[in-house]
């Protein structure tokens, strides 16, 4: 097996900034003349998350809304009793989504749907410089 390691830095607002990232993943895929392999995509840190959605602006306010209703922002956490950071939240939101995701390239490209796009969330209270790395396995 062969595997190709890359990365890139994204800033972030915090606060579920959700960030498409999708052209970053394509860049390097043609930067490695990759041609059929699977992209691990994967973010540093315990208070964001990498997945794929349809990035448009109904659900970059839909899931920051539901994602409220399961990790609210100003609820205590144990968490935030022991380090006095208040990003209790952030590190359960990351927790659930996850931070990776595996994307098959296939004859050069990502295969996604065609609404379908890979994001960066980034959860935490305060902007973040997040670096992602890029694994491709082939």
């Amino acid at each position: 097996m062969t595997i190709i390691t890359d990365r890139f830095n994204i800033n972030t607002k915090g606060f579920t900034d959700i960030i498409d990232i999708t052209s970053q993943i394509t860049d390097l895929t043609k930067k490695h003349d990759i041609k059929n392999a699977n992209a691990h995509i994967y973010v540093i840190g315990s208070t964001a998350s990498i997945t794929t959605l349809e990035y448009e602006p109904g659900l970059i306010k839909d899931l920051p809304e539901a994602l409220e209703k399961i990790a609210p922002v100003n609820k205590e956490y144990h968490h935030d009793q022991t380090w006095q950071d208040g990003n209790g939240y952030a590190h359960i939101r990351s927790a659930m989504i996850g931070t990776s995701e595996n994307i098959p390239i296939v004859d050069g490209a990502l295969f996604l749907g065609t609404w379908q796009q890979i994001v960066l969330v980034d959860f935490d209270n305060k902007p973040r410089t997040r670096t992602i790395l890029v694994q491709f396995l082939f």
